[in-house]
């Protein structure tokens, strides 16, 4: 049977690393497949679990010269870590300060700040004997591995420059002088500028995971439970399904439950993207994460932990932020052949300069500046750094992709197909227009009233609509008596003031519709209305528009997206709902094969098609097309078979999704543009002497953070 499991990798330095892991464990016959995700620093394993187990799969890791542990749900950076790399860098930091010091002071002709070349030789010995070590243990396991990595360029180069000025200050012919050139400084800030890279590499792709730790955040430690009669204080660990919880203004509910008494109003929003809180009372649900800002409820929980809408939702960031885009292949195929091609291209350097200048000391220069300006990380980066920012975005807007791929495709979308029922519309009748009978001396309000008091008998939808209007007009409904239901007619009762009331078919009602101008009272239901024997009016109900329905079709069509309706509703309904919309392809009669086959139409001509729905009969269409969109809520089999779920149950969020692929991919684009710019740029420049090694070392650590910095511009990007 296959299992899925996520590990934490350890060690990772760039992405020759992960392709290296990654190559190892393909190669098992019982893996079915297996990704590394250097940003995340987290590998996705789907494996035979009769054949091995997840502790063997990370005993390979381990082999490979890495650390693996498998990922549980609550896990997070240990600050003990980032502790421990900060102690080492300040250490290196403060190392640098002198060299930096004397490197000031030869600029400005001030040559007694030079450090004495001795000293210089025990500092740059504390750091490559001592806080270099890591370095080697990386480069060395790379090696093992058959993969080298950007630290196995890192300790060649300074490793050659350290030894080089050990010969020149202790064994060259000019040592006995005090005449020896050394440059140990390079070595020594060449590892402190690496160092400072990855540290600040660290703190922002911590930084790109916030969406992940912000869910983490949000269910609570400890709460409030019923035992035996008494409220208690207890950890999280411990309640279980079943038990009476209580969530207080201000306090954040602790699982998925139905309220059992207290009302008031809950933020959803992390959940849903809804920025509005939602209202709570007795019998409906609350939500594991949501935080109570006015009331308080007694909830009895029914879903814990990971079995909770959060508990969902945190395995689904989790797992799509450490998914690959296909874009990523660019990547990881530079990364596999980048390493051993620096390493030849600084070779090359080294016996041209030498033999071009006859001086072996300037070729190594050369040579290191080459091995240390190259920098694979950029490259590993840029693509799994934008996906992870821009899953996050995504999920602030309610928006909950399945992987990258799917994120990547629906950037390309120029093509929209939408159902129509419960996608553009609520999804329940409505009253759309109300007519009066002429001269039979009742207005609008006053039909509403009396309709309304014979139809609160009632439970069918459109008697429901009917009542809601009055509702809505702040009508007051009279008492009836003696009502009665006609099946397959309408129901009739003695109305408070107004005498018998029949409402239902015209023909119940005695009623003779005119001709109408508006469309609408050829395609919706009609109730009519009479009061003793007398026809005096009639309700036209639709399925209305969801409020912002028409908005987000704009959106759509202002960012070139061409929209089509879909629905197995009739064509005449259909073209009414396309023709309020502004849309001008509106398909009706349509059957879930119909749906399908349309949507291969549509990419058959070249379009990338992005199908939304949320019944089980969008379900075919909704796996034809490039990328596809369920509402949450909705049917099982279309959130199983989308590539994407919308919280809101609204179409703007689509366009938000669309949106923010764009942007993401857009990202992406400028990462490895700059990632392969700076490559392409630097090592020419370095291997012919225009940059000396300490610069090359700085140039390389800001190339990682730059690729970083980038993608987190994703979270300003606007997208309205």
């Amino acid at each position: 049977m296959q299992q899925k499991v996520r590990f934490q990798i350890e060690g990772m330095t760039c992405q020759a690393c992960a392709s290296r892991i990654e190559k190892v464990l393909n190669k098992k016959d019982f893996v079915e497949s297996a990704g590394v995700n250097f940003a995340s620093e987290e590998a996705q394993v789907v494996f035979d679990d009769s054949q091995t187990s997840a502790d063997d799969i990370a005993k390979i890791i381990e082999k490979t010269g890495y650390g693996a542990k498998e990922k549980t749900e609550d896990a997070l950076p240990q600050p003990e870590e980032t502790a421990h790399v900060s102690w080492r860098l300040w250490l290196l930091l403060a190392i640098n300060i002198p060299f930096l010091i004397g490197m000031a002071g030869m600029m400005i002709g001030r040559h007694d700040w030079m450090i004495p070349p001795l000293w210089q030789f025990v500092l740059a010995s504390v750091v490559q004997l001592w806080l270099a070590v890591p370095f080697y243990k990386s480069a060395w396991a790379s090696i093992k591995g058959g993969l080298a990595n950007m630290d196995v360029l890192v300790t060649i180069g300074t490793v050659s420059i350290y030894l080089y000025s050990v010969y020149m200050l202790f064994f060259s012919p000019h040592a006995a002088y005090g005449m020896a050139h050394v440059y140990f400084e390079a070595g020594v800030m060449v590892i402190g500028f690496v160092s400072l890279g990855k540290f600040l590499e660290h703190r922002t792709k911590k930084s790109s995971l916030n969406s992940l730790g912000l869910l983490l955040k949000l269910t609570p430690t400890q709460v409030n439970v019923q035992c035996e009669g008494e409220w208690k204080q207890l950890p999280i660990d411990q309640v279980q399904i079943g038990d009476l919880i209580r969530a207080n203004h201000g306090e954040r509910i602790a699982a998925d439950g139905i309220i059992e008494s207290g009302s008031g109003w809950a933020d959803e929003s992390h959940l849903t993207g809804e920025s509005n809180p939602e209202e709570k009372k007795a019998g409906g649900k609350v939500l594991a994460g949501a935080l109570m800002t006015e009331g308080s409820v007694v909830y009895r929980a029914t879903q814990l932990g990971s079995q909770t809408l959060l508990g969902d939702m945190m395995n689904a960031l989790s797992e799509a932020q450490g998914s690959k885009a296909p874009i990523a292949r660019v990547a990881d195929k530079a990364a596999a052949v980048f390493v051993p091609a620096v390493v030849g291209i600084a070779l090359l350097t080294f016996i041209a300069t030498w033999l071009l200048k006859g001086d072996w000391t300037v070729a190594l220069m050369h040579a290191v500046a080459v091995l240390v300006i190259a920098c694979p990380c950029a490259l590993g980066l840029a693509t799994p750094a934008a996906i992870m920012v821009g899953m996050g975005k995504a999920v602030k807007h309610g928006i909950w992709f399945k992987d990258a791929a799917a994120m990547e495709e629906a950037a390309h979308v120029d093509a929209v197909v939408l159902d129509k029922t419960g996608t553009l519309t609520e999804g329940r009748p409505q009253v759309a227009a109300v007519y009066c009978v002429p001269d039979s001396g009742f207005d609008e309000d006053a039909l509403c009233r009396i309709a309304a008091a014979v139809e609160q008998n009632a439970a069918h939808p459109l008697a429901r609509a009917i009542v809601s209007a009055a509702q809505a007009r702040g009508l007051d409904i009279p008492a009836t008596q003696n009502a009665q239901t006609v099946v397959g007619a309408g129901i009739a009762a003695e109305v408070e003031g107004a005498g018998l009331v029949k409402a239902g078919k015209a023909e119940f009602a005695e009623l003779t519709l005119p001709e109408f101008s508006d469309d609408v009272w050829s395609i919706a239901s009609i109730v009519a209305v009479s009061a003793n024997g007398k026809p005096i009016g009639a309700f036209a109900l639709a399925d209305a528009l969801k409020a912002d329905t028409a908005e987000a079709i704009g959106r759509l069509k202002k960012h070139g997206i061409d929209v089509y309706i879909m629905s197995g509703d009739n064509q005449g309904t259909v073209e009414y709902v396309a023709k309020q919309l502004g849309i001008a392809h509106a398909f009706g009669n349509m059957s879930p094969r119909d749906k399908a086959a349309e949507v291969q139409k549509l990419k058959a001509a070249g379009k990338t098609v992005a199908m939304v729905g949320d019944g089980i009969n969008d379900a075919p269409a909704l796996a034809a097309a490039n990328v596809s969109f369920a509402m949450k809520g909705g049917a099982d089999v279309a959130e199983h078979t989308a590539s994407a779920t919308l919280m809101q149950h609204s179409v703007n969020q689509l366009a938000d999704a669309l949106l923010v692929s764009q942007a993401t991919l857009k990202n992406i684009k400028q990462n490895l543009f700059f990632a392969f710019f700076y490559n392409i740029l630097g090592i020419p420049l370095a291997a012919l002497g225009f940059l000396n090694p300490v610069i090359a070392g700085a140039a390389m650590a800001a190339s990682s953070v730059s690729v970083l910095s980038n993608a987190l511009r994703l979270k300003r990007v606007n997208i309205e």
